[in-house]
């Protein structure tokens, strides 16, 4: 009887220890514990920065796919990545104001997006469903996306993994592009675990339409727009109109080249910006409120552009819960509750070191992801083709000085909640300058930059579709390691002093034109003298080089499944692939071997490292939200199996 009580005792210990552990599992957040993130399978193959990576597009209607490109409409293609296979995935045309800016240069070079799991759930790239292709547009750098995304990463900023890619398409040389990490479910789950919160990309629907929000805007309207009724956001019948700042003796006609160049800032002007002048919210006009993040009413109607632009599944649960982090957001009340207060405070440190008005505290106020999990909100950086003060190749001088702690274009740190409660606080103000002074010390910017410049050169060089020539690039990489230079004098200047809300010329940029790294108009903002395009790289007039005649008859995506069949002529660039890595084992054996075995095929391809298997991902990273209920059916199984134990060694 003793002995059977004792077994009791055990089996219910054990119960309550495992019901306790399956508790924990389930609701770690609201207890307080860290989320493990996934490691990826794809962080170390395709965004390893240290190489230019190679991707070859497969397509036999790629010519009707870029006559389309601006309607954002999905074709299916086959991608090589690093020799590695996919057939059967999505590719489209992508950008906002970028899409329209190319068809407007008579340019086929568009940005595209690659989704793996389009037309196949459960294909992935290595547990990557999604695949950004950067054209490097409006900046001759070609590096000012990189440079912001590493520093974010290196600064532990949850941002989007990126590296360079060389692109061909059907065997043919296309360009230099950045491959950039689509924020979407495989960077959730890298960086926040399989059970994570919500996603949305705040943006004005009257920017225009399409997946980007820039489908219907039109770049030759916006460049020549000479009235208010053409604007978007115009004024109403009874606004008054905004008060032109005090311009003293100053003389408009000794400023030169429009925007761009290194002229001199008007009086109480900051890029091109009175500060004082009522922000009209970018194309959104003054209904933008939403995306400045700022809370309008309890009313979820309020703030459709938030909705609108969700990127995970929500519920009317997850809008209340979002308003309600909002409210409190605006009222700088319980931000302990509401703001991941390290990630902000991180991401805000970068995002101010380079400059950029085409962002959340610029004018436009967009070009940023929401994450909110359990009403705390986080920011996720994006777009940054515009930053370092080329938005619209202002001022050098004011642009290099401009104070870290007033960093809203055209508007006040009040207009922009998800700022303002760092300043509004003593507390949170210095944690942010300790940051940045962090951030100065440790990360290492000049070696960033002269490591991308030493690693992509080459490829700048022989790109035949650059918006660029290469002379425009050494410029612009050179006036990217000034602006950097002189961005940390400054700032280091400003937190030496304590003068860090008003601008001071503490670093001397008079010599700097930030339009020679690429601003609106491609080359040097509105007319700073550089060259117009299309636009002339050695001759490049928006023509691209001709992608060659396809085999009658090929369809790319019917890979073959067998040894007896082979890929037609523009994947016989994998043939090389071996040699190119180096390979020597497997070259050797592809030299024994006949034509129709060394063509990459589905069942069998002989790829760099030795065998491969077509379109197969890291199984480990397909995990979903429904993993922590596997778990728990686990516990489940096992308590049922100790109670069982107990019973039996009772009786």
């Amino acid at each position: 009887m003793a002995r059977s009580k004792r077994f009791d005792k055990i089996a219910w210990a054990v119960t309550a220890l495992m019901l306790v552990v399956a508790i924990l599992f389930m609701n770690g957040g609201v207890f307080g514990l860290e989320v493990m993130a996934h490691t990826m399978g794809y962080e170390s193959r395709l965004f390893d920065n240290t190489r230019v990576h190679t991707i070859d597009i497969v397509m036999n209607n790629w010519d009707e796919f870029i006559d389309n490109a601006m309607s954002e409409e999905y074709y299916t293609a086959a991608v090589v990545i690093d020799g590695e296979a996919y057939k059967n995935v999505g590719i489209r045309g992508k950008g906002n104001t970028s899409l329209s800016t190319v068809s407007f240069m008579n340019s086929d070079r568009y940005s595209f997006k690659v989704e793996f799991d389009q037309y196949d759930s459960s294909l992935t790239y290595h547990g990557l469903d999604k695949l950004n292709l950067n054209n490097l547009i409006q900046d001759t750098t070609m590096m000012k996306d990189y440079l912001t995304y590493t520093m974010m990463n290196e600064f532990g900023v949850h941002a989007p993994l990126c590296s360079f890619v060389y692109v061909t398409v059907n065997g043919e040389d296309w360009g230099l592009y950045l491959a950039v990490e689509g924020v979407e479910d495989a960077f959730l789950r890298r960086n926040y675990g399989s059970d994570y919160g919500e996603l949305y990309k705040p943006d004005s629907m009257s920017f225009g339409g399409g997946r980007g929000n820039g489908k219907d805007f039109n770049m030759d309207d916006f460049l020549n727009r000479d009235d208010l009724s053409e604007r978007p956001g115009e004024f109403n019948e009874g606004m008054a109109m905004p008060q032109m700042p005090n311009m003293g003796d100053f003389d408009l006609s000794q400023t030169q080249g429009g925007f761009g160049g290194n002229k001199p800032p008007m009086p109480g002007m900051r890029n091109g910006i009175n500060p004082e002048m009522p922000d009209m919210g970018g194309f959104g006009g003054m209904r933008s409120s939403d995306v400045k993040l700022q809370y309008i009413d309890d009313n979820a109607d309020s703030y459709s552009n938030i909705w609108n632009n969700a990127k995970t599944d929500i519920t009317d649960a997850d809008k209340t819960r979002l308003i309600e982090s909002l409210k409190k957001l605006s009222n700088t009340e319980e931000i302990e509750s509401v703001v991941d207060i390290e990630q902000v405070i991180r991401y805000f440190v970068v995002h101010n070191f380079v400059c950029n008005d085409d962002s959340y505290t610029g004018s436009m106020t967009h070009n940023y992801y929401l994450y909110e999990e359990d009403g705390k909100m986080a920011m996720i950086p994006w777009d940054y083709n515009l930053a370092f003060g080329t938005f619209q190749g202002g001022n050098a001088q004011s642009t290099v000085n401009t104070p870290i702690d007033s960093p809203i274009a055209g508007g006040s740190g009040e207009d922009r909640p998800m700022w303002n409660w760092i300043t509004a606080n003593e507390e949170f103000t210095e944690m942010y300058h300790q940051y940045f002074a962090e951030f100065l010390n440790t990360v290492d910017i000049t070696s960033i930059v002269d490591n991308a410049y030493n690693l992509i050169k080459s490829y700048v060089e022989k790109d035949p579709t650059a918006f660029f020539s290469y002379e425009d690039f050494e410029t612009g990489v050179e006036t990217m390691r000034q602006f950097c230079s002189l961005r940390t004098e400054s700032i280091t200047a400003q937190l030496a002093n304590g003068e860090t809300s008003e601008t001071m010329s503490y670093a001397d940029a008079s010599s700097l034109t930030l339009s020679l790294m690429g601003s609106m108009k491609m080359g040097g903002g509105f007319g700073d003298g550089m060259s117009d395009m299309p636009w002339n790289k050695d001759g490049f007039s928006g023509q691209m080089p001709s992608m060659g005649e396809m085999p009658e008859g090929f369809d790319p995506f019917q890979i073959p499944g067998g040894n007896s069949e082979q890929i037609p002529g523009s994947l016989e660039q994998i043939d090389s692939a071996n040699n190119l890595y180096g390979d020597s084992e497997s070259t050797e054996q592809d030299s024994n071997t006949s034509d129709e075995t060394i063509r990459p095929s589905r069942d069998n391809m002989l790829m760099p490292g030795g065998d491969f298997k077509f379109g197969m991902s890291d199984m480990k990273t397909t995990a979903s939200n429904t993993s922590s209920w596997i778990w728990t059916a686990v516990f489940v199984l096992i308590l049922c199996a100790g109670l069982v134990i107990a019973k039996v060694y009772k009786h």
